[in-house]
């Protein structure tokens, strides 16, 4: 009967030592899992983030050449007489003295109908 005991134990051995291995694998998992996606930034938080980070870069570049060219034309504005004039006539209907004559065409306005 001892000899049973021993053979079931030593047979109970290679299974146990396997679960033991597989627990402790499982654990070693668990752990790199959380030290590459745990805490408060994950890996893929980071990865979001750092492609947040160059849209926000190419987006403030763009802007900045925007305000540049806004500045350059508001330069224009006050000091180039040609852009002045050129203004004036386009958005205020202006002409050169008596040398000109401005000629505005309407439509025609539309006929009332006469009621009943």
């Amino acid at each position: 009967m001892a000899q049973r005991q021993r053979a079931s134990s030593s047979g109970d051995r290679p299974q146990r030592s396997r679960a033991k291995l597989l627990v402790l694998l499982g654990i070693g998992a668990a752990a790199l899992y959380f030290a590459v996606q745990g805490g408060e930034y994950g890996t893929l938080d980071l990865l979001d983030q750092r492609s947040r980070k160059q849209r926000l870069v190419r987006e403030i570049d763009s802007l900045e050449q925007r305000v540049d060219s806004l500045r350059e034309y508001h330069r224009r504005l006050q000091t180039d007489p040609a852009l002045q004039e050129r203004i004036a006539r386009e958005e205020f209907g202006m002409v050169k003295g008596d040398r000109e004559l401005l000629y505005r065409f309407a439509e025609p306005a539309p006929a009332q109908e006469e009621g009943p």
